[in-house]
Protein backbone atom coordinates (compact mmCIF):
# COMPACT_ATOMS: atom_id res chain seq x y z
CA UNK A 1 0.00 0.00 0.00
CA UNK A 2 1.59 3.30 -1.32
CA UNK A 3 0.12 6.47 1.06
CA UNK A 4 1.23 9.84 -0.55
CA UNK A 5 1.46 12.95 1.96
CA UNK A 6 1.27 16.17 0.80
CA UNK A 7 2.69 19.42 3.00
CA UNK A 8 0.47 22.04 3.72
CA UNK A 9 0.98 25.15 2.01
CA UNK A 10 1.37 28.23 3.89
CA UNK A 11 -0.47 31.59 2.75
CA UNK A 12 1.77 33.56 0.60
CA UNK A 13 1.44 36.12 3.07
CA UNK A 14 3.62 34.02 5.74
CA UNK A 15 5.72 33.41 3.14
CA UNK A 16 6.60 37.34 2.04
CA UNK A 17 6.39 38.10 5.67
CA UNK A 18 8.85 35.33 6.83
CA UNK A 19 11.32 36.48 4.00
CA UNK A 20 11.11 40.55 4.79
CA UNK A 21 11.18 40.43 8.46
CA UNK A 22 15.16 39.21 8.95
CA UNK A 23 15.98 42.41 6.90
CA UNK A 24 13.43 44.82 8.72
CA UNK A 25 14.93 43.67 11.74
CA UNK A 26 18.07 44.69 10.79
CA UNK A 27 16.39 48.22 9.66
CA UNK A 28 15.19 48.92 12.86
CA UNK A 29 18.15 48.46 14.79
CA UNK A 30 20.39 50.59 12.50
CA UNK A 31 17.85 53.34 12.80
CA UNK A 32 18.02 52.73 16.59
CA UNK A 33 21.75 52.73 16.88
CA UNK A 34 21.97 55.80 14.67
CA UNK A 35 19.12 57.55 16.87
CA UNK A 36 20.71 57.06 20.30
CA UNK A 37 24.52 58.51 18.72
CA UNK A 38 22.84 61.83 17.82
CA UNK A 39 20.88 61.86 21.37
CA UNK A 40 24.42 60.89 23.12
CA UNK A 41 26.06 63.68 20.80
CA UNK A 42 23.48 66.55 21.43
CA UNK A 43 23.01 65.92 24.76
CA UNK A 44 19.43 64.46 24.32
CA UNK A 45 16.47 65.88 24.05
CA UNK A 46 14.08 66.46 21.07
CA UNK A 47 15.29 67.38 17.42
CA UNK A 48 18.06 64.78 16.99
CA UNK A 49 19.95 65.76 14.44
CA UNK A 50 19.05 69.06 13.33
CA UNK A 51 20.36 70.26 17.17
CA UNK A 52 23.60 68.43 16.05
CA UNK A 53 25.08 71.76 14.52
CA UNK A 54 23.94 74.25 17.25
CA UNK A 55 26.20 76.17 19.43
CA UNK A 56 26.96 74.21 22.61
CA UNK A 57 28.13 77.74 24.00
CA UNK A 58 26.98 77.82 28.01
CA UNK A 59 24.79 81.09 28.43
CA UNK A 60 24.89 82.74 31.92
CA UNK A 61 22.07 85.31 32.13
CA UNK A 62 22.32 88.59 33.60
CA UNK A 63 21.16 87.53 37.43
CA UNK A 64 23.31 84.72 37.58
CA UNK A 65 25.90 85.63 40.33
CA UNK A 66 29.09 85.63 38.03
CA UNK A 67 32.28 86.76 39.67
CA UNK A 68 32.94 90.43 39.63
CA UNK A 69 36.25 92.33 39.58
CA UNK A 70 36.83 92.21 43.00
CA UNK A 71 37.02 88.49 42.97
CA UNK A 72 40.06 88.40 40.91
CA UNK A 73 43.06 89.77 42.69
CA UNK A 74 46.89 90.84 41.88
CA UNK A 75 46.12 91.41 38.00
CA UNK A 76 45.33 95.19 38.50
CA UNK A 77 46.39 95.57 35.06
CA UNK A 78 44.69 93.48 33.46
CA UNK A 79 41.84 94.43 34.83
CA UNK A 80 42.15 97.98 33.51
CA UNK A 81 41.92 97.03 30.33
CA UNK A 82 38.83 94.60 30.74
CA UNK A 83 37.62 97.57 32.63
CA UNK A 84 36.95 99.62 29.22
CA UNK A 85 35.29 96.52 27.95
CA UNK A 86 33.00 96.86 30.62
CA UNK A 87 32.35 100.61 30.32
CA UNK A 88 31.47 100.31 26.31
CA UNK A 89 29.10 97.05 26.94
CA UNK A 90 26.70 99.94 29.80
CA UNK A 91 27.35 102.88 27.84
CA UNK A 92 28.02 102.10 23.79
CA UNK A 93 26.82 105.64 22.40
CA UNK A 94 29.48 107.41 24.82
CA UNK A 95 32.36 105.71 22.95
CA UNK A 96 30.47 105.88 19.41
CA UNK A 97 29.80 110.06 19.34
CA UNK A 98 33.46 110.37 19.29
CA UNK A 99 34.43 107.90 16.73
CA UNK A 100 35.99 105.38 19.05
CA UNK A 101 35.63 101.93 18.38
CA UNK A 102 35.91 99.26 20.98
CA UNK A 103 38.56 96.52 19.82
CA UNK A 104 36.60 93.22 18.35
CA UNK A 105 38.35 90.79 20.08
CA UNK A 106 40.93 90.60 23.61
CA UNK A 107 42.80 87.95 23.68
CA UNK A 108 44.31 86.87 27.04
CA UNK A 109 47.83 85.19 27.12
CA UNK A 110 49.26 83.35 30.42
CA UNK A 111 50.58 80.51 31.55
CA UNK A 112 47.81 77.72 33.20
CA UNK A 113 46.18 78.68 36.67
CA UNK A 114 46.84 82.71 36.14
CA UNK A 115 42.88 83.67 36.22
CA UNK A 116 42.19 83.79 32.52
CA UNK A 117 38.85 82.14 32.68
CA UNK A 118 37.63 83.93 35.95
CA UNK A 119 39.37 87.10 34.12
CA UNK A 120 36.90 86.99 31.27
CA UNK A 121 33.67 86.33 33.07
CA UNK A 122 34.24 89.59 35.11
CA UNK A 123 32.89 91.83 32.66
CA UNK A 124 30.11 90.41 31.95
CA UNK A 125 28.77 90.16 35.42
CA UNK A 126 30.10 93.86 36.10
CA UNK A 127 28.48 95.40 32.83
CA UNK A 128 25.26 92.92 33.51
CA UNK A 129 24.80 91.54 30.28
CA UNK A 130 24.63 88.45 28.54
CA UNK A 131 27.58 85.82 28.93
CA UNK A 132 28.35 83.10 26.21
CA UNK A 133 31.32 80.75 26.96
CA UNK A 134 32.72 77.81 25.26
CA UNK A 135 35.77 75.67 24.84
CA UNK A 136 37.98 75.95 21.58
CA UNK A 137 37.72 71.81 21.51
CA UNK A 138 33.86 71.82 21.37
CA UNK A 139 33.87 73.22 17.97
CA UNK A 140 35.03 69.63 16.49
CA UNK A 141 33.52 67.03 16.15
CA UNK A 142 32.84 63.73 13.16
CA UNK A 143 31.39 65.45 10.91
CA UNK A 144 32.66 68.30 8.74
CA UNK A 145 31.17 71.51 8.56
CA UNK A 146 29.45 70.87 12.10
CA UNK A 147 32.05 73.45 13.94
CA UNK A 148 31.86 76.21 11.08
CA UNK A 149 27.99 75.67 11.89
CA UNK A 150 28.42 76.16 15.78
CA UNK A 151 30.56 79.09 15.19
CA UNK A 152 27.92 80.91 12.99
CA UNK A 153 24.92 79.59 15.56
CA UNK A 154 27.35 81.04 18.86
CA UNK A 155 27.63 84.54 17.11
CA UNK A 156 24.10 85.01 16.00
CA UNK A 157 22.46 84.07 19.60
CA UNK A 158 25.29 86.39 20.53
CA UNK A 159 24.23 89.24 18.03
CA UNK A 160 20.35 88.55 19.22
CA UNK A 161 20.87 89.42 23.04
CA UNK A 162 23.33 92.29 21.95
CA UNK A 163 25.12 94.32 23.83
CA UNK A 164 26.86 90.71 25.16
CA UNK A 165 30.32 88.91 25.11
CA UNK A 166 31.57 85.90 23.52
CA UNK A 167 34.63 83.59 25.77
CA UNK A 168 36.16 81.17 23.92
CA UNK A 169 38.81 79.41 25.92
CA UNK A 170 41.58 77.47 25.19
CA UNK A 171 41.23 79.43 21.27
CA UNK A 172 44.71 77.35 20.48
CA UNK A 173 42.76 74.14 19.85
CA UNK A 174 41.13 75.40 16.55
CA UNK A 175 43.08 78.60 15.77
CA UNK A 176 46.44 76.97 15.18
CA UNK A 177 48.40 78.39 12.16
CA UNK A 178 46.50 77.10 9.05
CA UNK A 179 47.86 74.89 6.36
CA UNK A 180 49.50 72.45 8.94
CA UNK A 181 48.72 68.96 9.71
CA UNK A 182 47.28 66.05 7.78
CA UNK A 183 43.86 64.25 7.18
CA UNK A 184 40.36 65.59 6.91
CA UNK A 185 40.35 66.58 10.53
CA UNK A 186 42.88 69.26 9.69
CA UNK A 187 40.44 70.46 7.13
CA UNK A 188 37.38 70.87 9.79
CA UNK A 189 39.62 72.75 11.78
CA UNK A 190 40.33 74.73 9.19
CA UNK A 191 37.20 75.63 8.12
CA UNK A 192 35.61 76.25 11.68
CA UNK A 193 38.91 79.13 11.91
CA UNK A 194 37.61 80.39 9.32
CA UNK A 195 33.84 81.20 10.15
CA UNK A 196 35.68 82.60 13.51
CA UNK A 197 37.32 84.88 11.24
CA UNK A 198 34.67 86.10 9.33
CA UNK A 199 31.99 86.20 11.86
CA UNK A 200 34.31 88.90 13.88
CA UNK A 201 35.09 90.43 10.08
CA UNK A 202 31.13 90.33 9.79
CA UNK A 203 30.39 92.74 12.93
CA UNK A 204 27.89 95.84 12.54
CA UNK A 205 29.07 99.15 13.90
CA UNK A 206 25.85 99.08 15.74
CA UNK A 207 26.05 95.36 17.45
CA UNK A 208 28.00 95.80 20.31
CA UNK A 209 29.50 92.16 20.59
CA UNK A 210 32.82 91.64 21.57
CA UNK A 211 34.88 88.36 21.36
CA UNK A 212 37.33 87.30 24.62
CA UNK A 213 39.20 84.71 24.01
CA UNK A 214 42.16 82.90 26.19
CA UNK A 215 45.27 80.52 25.13
CA UNK A 216 48.56 79.77 27.18
CA UNK A 217 50.24 79.19 23.73
CA UNK A 218 49.73 82.25 21.55
CA UNK A 219 53.26 81.08 19.74
CA UNK A 220 50.97 78.51 17.62
CA UNK A 221 47.93 80.87 17.09
CA UNK A 222 47.19 81.70 13.72
CA UNK A 223 48.57 85.30 12.11
CA UNK A 224 45.12 85.94 10.59
CA UNK A 225 43.58 85.88 13.76
CA UNK A 226 46.07 88.27 15.40
CA UNK A 227 45.86 90.80 13.29
CA UNK A 228 44.40 94.50 13.62
CA UNK A 229 40.52 94.13 13.35
CA UNK A 230 40.42 91.07 15.04
CA UNK A 231 41.86 90.11 18.24
CA UNK A 232 44.05 93.37 18.17
CA UNK A 233 44.21 93.67 21.71
CA UNK A 234 46.29 91.30 23.80
CA UNK A 235 46.06 91.04 27.54
CA UNK A 236 49.11 89.48 29.22
CA UNK A 237 48.87 87.47 32.54
CA UNK A 238 52.16 86.83 34.13
CA UNK A 239 52.22 84.60 37.58
CA UNK A 240 51.60 86.96 40.49
CA UNK A 241 54.49 88.73 42.35
CA UNK A 242 54.58 89.16 46.45
CA UNK A 243 51.99 91.73 46.60
CA UNK A 244 49.38 90.33 44.41
CA UNK A 245 49.90 86.83 46.14
CA UNK A 246 48.84 88.41 49.15
CA UNK A 247 45.69 89.92 47.61
CA UNK A 248 44.67 86.49 46.01
CA UNK A 249 45.42 84.82 49.79
CA UNK A 250 43.06 87.15 51.21
CA UNK A 251 40.64 86.29 48.18
CA UNK A 252 40.70 82.80 48.86
CA UNK A 253 40.99 83.18 52.63
CA UNK A 254 37.65 85.40 53.19
CA UNK A 255 35.53 82.87 54.28
CA UNK A 256 37.79 80.72 56.10
CA UNK A 257 38.63 81.31 59.67
CA UNK A 258 42.43 82.24 60.61
CA UNK A 259 44.34 81.81 64.07
CA UNK A 260 46.88 85.04 65.42
CA UNK A 261 49.60 83.51 64.01
CA UNK A 262 48.88 82.96 60.18
CA UNK A 263 50.55 85.99 58.36
CA UNK A 264 49.80 86.72 55.10
CA UNK A 265 52.84 88.37 53.97
CA UNK A 266 54.68 85.30 55.05
CA UNK A 267 52.99 83.25 53.22
CA UNK A 268 53.32 85.02 49.98
CA UNK A 269 56.54 85.30 50.47
CA UNK A 270 57.35 81.70 50.68
CA UNK A 271 55.23 81.04 47.54
CA UNK A 272 57.62 82.02 44.96
CA UNK A 273 56.39 81.21 41.22
CA UNK A 274 52.86 80.00 42.66
CA UNK A 275 50.12 81.08 40.17
CA UNK A 276 46.46 81.93 41.04
CA UNK A 277 45.38 78.72 40.92
CA UNK A 278 48.11 76.74 43.15
CA UNK A 279 47.58 79.72 45.96
CA UNK A 280 43.81 78.41 45.81
CA UNK A 281 44.94 74.68 46.14
CA UNK A 282 47.66 75.69 48.84
CA UNK A 283 44.53 77.63 50.82
CA UNK A 284 42.49 74.13 50.41
CA UNK A 285 45.27 71.76 51.49
CA UNK A 286 45.68 73.79 54.30
CA UNK A 287 42.45 73.65 55.03
CA UNK A 288 41.90 69.95 54.91
CA UNK A 289 44.87 69.39 57.20
CA UNK A 290 43.19 71.60 59.64
CA UNK A 291 39.92 69.82 59.44
CA UNK A 292 41.78 66.38 59.74
CA UNK A 293 42.75 67.68 63.49
CA UNK A 294 38.97 69.05 64.46
CA UNK A 295 40.76 72.46 64.71
CA UNK A 296 38.55 75.30 64.75
CA UNK A 297 41.02 77.51 62.51
CA UNK A 298 44.02 77.14 60.05
CA UNK A 299 47.10 77.90 61.73
CA UNK A 300 50.74 78.68 60.18
CA UNK A 301 51.19 75.02 60.63
CA UNK A 302 48.54 74.12 58.32
CA UNK A 303 50.23 76.56 55.42
CA UNK A 304 53.46 74.75 56.25
CA UNK A 305 52.12 71.34 55.73
CA UNK A 306 50.51 72.42 52.73
CA UNK A 307 53.02 74.28 51.11
CA UNK A 308 55.47 71.10 51.79
CA UNK A 309 53.01 69.15 50.35
CA UNK A 310 52.36 71.16 46.79
CA UNK A 311 55.93 72.19 46.27
CA UNK A 312 57.51 68.70 47.14
CA UNK A 313 55.18 66.56 47.23
CA UNK A 314 53.01 63.79 49.96
CA UNK A 315 55.31 62.16 52.24
CA UNK A 316 56.14 58.68 51.89
CA UNK A 317 56.40 56.18 54.75
CA UNK A 318 58.98 54.62 52.61
CA UNK A 319 61.77 52.28 54.68
CA UNK A 320 65.06 53.40 53.39
CA UNK A 321 68.50 51.25 54.77
CA UNK A 322 70.89 52.73 56.97
CA UNK A 323 73.54 53.26 54.35
CA UNK A 324 71.07 54.81 51.60
CA UNK A 325 69.67 57.29 54.09
CA UNK A 326 73.39 58.51 55.33
CA UNK A 327 74.51 58.54 51.24
CA UNK A 328 70.85 60.88 50.79
CA UNK A 329 71.88 62.96 54.01
CA UNK A 330 75.32 63.35 52.44
CA UNK A 331 73.88 64.61 49.25
CA UNK A 332 71.54 67.01 50.06
CA UNK A 333 74.15 68.79 52.53
CA UNK A 334 76.32 69.59 49.76
CA UNK A 335 73.16 71.25 48.36
CA UNK A 336 72.34 73.08 51.68
CA UNK A 337 75.89 73.94 52.56
CA UNK A 338 76.96 74.92 49.09
CA UNK A 339 74.11 77.24 48.04
CA UNK A 340 74.94 79.03 52.07
CA UNK A 341 78.22 79.32 51.02
CA UNK A 342 78.13 81.20 47.58
CA UNK A 343 77.17 84.61 48.33
CA UNK A 344 74.68 85.29 45.34
CA UNK A 345 72.46 82.28 45.99
CA UNK A 346 69.30 81.94 46.95
CA UNK A 347 68.49 81.44 50.90
CA UNK A 348 67.99 77.79 51.85
CA UNK A 349 64.95 77.70 53.60
CA UNK A 350 64.89 73.69 54.31
CA UNK A 351 67.07 70.64 53.69
CA UNK A 352 64.88 67.02 54.62
CA UNK A 353 65.65 63.84 54.00
CA UNK A 354 62.10 62.54 54.34
CA UNK A 355 61.09 60.62 50.94
CA UNK A 356 58.05 63.04 49.27
CA UNK A 357 56.74 62.51 45.85
CA UNK A 358 59.42 60.86 43.76
CA UNK A 359 62.70 62.47 45.27
CA UNK A 360 64.25 60.67 48.27
CA UNK A 361 65.53 63.98 49.72
CA UNK A 362 65.12 67.60 48.88
CA UNK A 363 66.79 70.76 49.60
CA UNK A 364 64.58 73.64 48.83
CA UNK A 365 65.76 77.47 48.24
CA UNK A 366 63.63 80.43 48.11
CA UNK A 367 64.50 83.98 46.45
CA UNK A 368 64.22 86.98 49.24
CA UNK A 369 62.55 88.81 46.26
CA UNK A 370 60.88 88.26 42.64
CA UNK A 371 63.27 88.19 39.85
CA UNK A 372 63.28 88.93 36.21
CA UNK A 373 66.28 88.80 34.96
CA UNK A 374 69.44 86.74 35.93
CA UNK A 375 73.08 87.42 35.70
CA UNK A 376 75.65 85.38 35.03
CA UNK A 377 77.29 85.25 38.23
CA UNK A 378 74.22 83.96 39.65
CA UNK A 379 73.54 80.95 36.83
CA UNK A 380 77.36 79.82 37.41
CA UNK A 381 76.68 79.77 40.96
CA UNK A 382 73.31 77.82 40.81
CA UNK A 383 75.57 74.96 38.48
CA UNK A 384 77.52 74.43 41.64
CA UNK A 385 74.69 73.96 43.68
CA UNK A 386 73.10 71.78 41.58
CA UNK A 387 76.66 69.36 41.53
CA UNK A 388 76.44 70.01 45.13
CA UNK A 389 75.18 66.91 45.99
CA UNK A 390 77.56 65.10 43.51
CA UNK A 391 80.71 66.60 44.92
CA UNK A 392 79.57 66.05 48.61
CA UNK A 393 79.21 62.14 47.65
CA UNK A 394 82.74 62.27 45.74
CA UNK A 395 84.46 63.92 49.10
CA UNK A 396 82.91 61.73 51.44
CA UNK A 397 82.54 58.51 49.76
CA UNK A 398 85.05 58.46 47.21
CA UNK A 399 82.71 57.72 44.33
CA UNK A 400 79.76 58.66 43.06
CA UNK A 401 75.48 57.15 43.04
CA UNK A 402 73.00 57.36 40.51
CA UNK A 403 71.14 60.01 43.06
CA UNK A 404 72.39 63.45 40.84
CA UNK A 405 70.83 61.88 38.04
CA UNK A 406 67.97 64.73 37.79
CA UNK A 407 70.70 67.54 38.92
CA UNK A 408 73.08 66.39 35.82
CA UNK A 409 69.93 66.75 33.63
CA UNK A 410 69.03 70.36 35.00
CA UNK A 411 72.62 71.75 35.25
CA UNK A 412 73.31 70.53 32.04
CA UNK A 413 69.98 72.25 30.97
CA UNK A 414 70.88 75.30 32.17
CA UNK A 415 74.34 75.26 30.46
CA UNK A 416 73.16 74.63 27.26
CA UNK A 417 70.69 77.86 27.61
CA UNK A 418 72.89 79.96 29.22
CA UNK A 419 75.83 78.85 25.81
CA UNK A 420 73.03 78.87 22.84
CA UNK A 421 70.31 81.75 24.05
CA UNK A 422 71.88 83.50 26.25
CA UNK A 423 75.61 84.14 24.85
CA UNK A 424 77.59 83.29 28.16
CA UNK A 425 80.41 82.18 26.53
CA UNK A 426 83.37 83.92 25.51
CA UNK A 427 84.27 81.28 22.71
CA UNK A 428 81.01 81.20 20.93
CA UNK A 429 80.25 84.98 21.17
CA UNK A 430 77.20 86.99 21.25
CA UNK A 431 74.79 84.90 19.17
CA UNK A 432 71.99 82.99 19.98
CA UNK A 433 71.71 79.68 18.34
CA UNK A 434 67.85 78.36 17.47
CA UNK A 435 67.38 74.93 17.74
CA UNK A 436 64.78 72.18 16.14
CA UNK A 437 61.46 73.95 16.99
CA UNK A 438 58.30 71.74 17.35
CA UNK A 439 56.09 72.41 14.54
CA UNK A 440 52.82 74.55 15.74
CA UNK A 441 50.18 71.69 14.81
CA UNK A 442 52.29 68.13 14.41
CA UNK A 443 54.12 68.84 18.13
CA UNK A 444 57.65 67.59 19.28
CA UNK A 445 58.43 64.67 17.46
CA UNK A 446 58.25 66.33 13.74
CA UNK A 447 61.15 69.21 14.75
CA UNK A 448 62.83 71.66 12.39
CA UNK A 449 66.55 71.52 11.44
CA UNK A 450 68.59 73.38 13.57
CA UNK A 451 70.49 76.75 12.22
CA UNK A 452 73.69 75.86 12.91
CA UNK A 453 76.78 73.58 11.35
CA UNK A 454 77.74 70.19 12.79
CA UNK A 455 81.07 72.28 13.86
CA UNK A 456 79.54 74.61 15.46
CA UNK A 457 76.96 72.16 17.13
CA UNK A 458 80.72 70.25 18.62
CA UNK A 459 81.55 73.67 20.18
CA UNK A 460 78.55 74.54 21.70
CA UNK A 461 79.18 70.73 23.23
CA UNK A 462 82.72 71.85 24.44
CA UNK A 463 80.95 74.81 25.86
CA UNK A 464 78.54 73.19 27.98
CA UNK A 465 81.07 70.58 28.96
CA UNK A 466 83.70 73.60 30.12
CA UNK A 467 81.04 75.60 31.91
CA UNK A 468 79.97 71.76 34.00
CA UNK A 469 83.79 70.59 34.90
CA UNK A 470 84.30 74.24 35.78
CA UNK A 471 81.51 74.28 38.16
CA UNK A 472 82.39 71.03 39.32
CA UNK A 473 85.71 71.68 40.05
CA UNK A 474 84.87 74.80 42.28
CA UNK A 475 82.10 73.16 44.33
CA UNK A 476 84.67 70.29 45.11
CA UNK A 477 87.16 72.65 46.50
CA UNK A 478 84.49 74.68 48.12
CA UNK A 479 83.45 71.82 50.07
CA UNK A 480 86.56 70.67 50.77
CA UNK A 481 87.58 73.84 52.80
CA UNK A 482 84.55 73.29 54.99
CA UNK A 483 84.53 69.49 55.23
CA UNK A 484 83.86 69.74 58.92
CA UNK A 485 80.82 71.33 58.18
CA UNK A 486 79.48 69.41 55.70
CA UNK A 487 79.97 66.64 58.69
CA UNK A 488 78.30 68.15 60.96
CA UNK A 489 75.31 69.13 58.44
CA UNK A 490 74.48 65.22 57.99
CA UNK A 491 75.22 64.07 61.49
CA UNK A 492 72.25 66.64 62.38
CA UNK A 493 70.33 66.11 59.39
CA UNK A 494 70.36 61.93 60.10
CA UNK A 495 69.03 62.50 63.46
CA UNK A 496 66.62 65.22 62.86
CA UNK A 497 65.30 64.36 59.17
CA UNK A 498 64.63 68.06 58.84
CA UNK A 499 66.33 71.45 58.90
CA UNK A 500 65.02 74.68 58.49
CA UNK A 501 67.12 77.89 57.70
CA UNK A 502 67.32 79.20 61.67
CA UNK A 503 68.26 75.22 62.63
CA UNK A 504 71.40 75.40 59.67
CA UNK A 505 72.56 78.67 60.55
CA UNK A 506 72.38 77.80 64.44
CA UNK A 507 74.22 74.36 63.90
CA UNK A 508 77.08 75.93 61.37
CA UNK A 509 77.80 79.15 63.71
CA UNK A 510 80.82 78.17 65.40
CA UNK A 511 82.31 78.31 61.76
CA UNK A 512 80.22 80.52 59.82
CA UNK A 513 81.71 81.73 56.73
CA UNK A 514 81.42 85.72 56.66
CA UNK A 515 79.14 85.56 53.67
CA UNK A 516 76.98 83.07 54.53
CA UNK A 517 72.81 84.88 54.12
CA UNK A 518 71.43 85.49 57.72
CA UNK A 519 67.70 86.30 56.18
Amino acid sequence: MVVNIKPDESPLWLTVVTGFLPWLLIIFFFFYASRAMQNRMTGGGSGGIFNFSRSRARRYERSDNGPTFDDVAGLESAKQDLQEVVDYLKSPTKFQRLGAKMPKGILMMGAPGTGKTLLAKAPAAEAEVPFFSISGSEFIELYVGVGASRVRDMFANARKEAPSLIFIDEIDSVGRVRGTGLGGGNDEREQTLNQILAEMDGFEPEEVVVVLAATNRPDVLDPALLRPGRFDRKVILELPQKKARREILRVHTRKTPLADDVDLEKIAAMTVGFSGADIENLVNEAALHAARTDASALTDLDFLYARDKVVMGTERKDLINVSERARIACHESGHALTALLLPHSDPVQKVSIVPRGRALGVTEQLPTEDRHNIDELYLKERLQILLGGRGAEKLMYGNISSGAANDLKEATSLARSMVVNWGMSEEMGPLCFRDGEAHPFLGRELAEPRSYSEATAQLIDQEIRRLLQEAEAAVLQLLGTHRDSLQRLVDDLLEHESLDHQQILALLDEDKPRHIKES
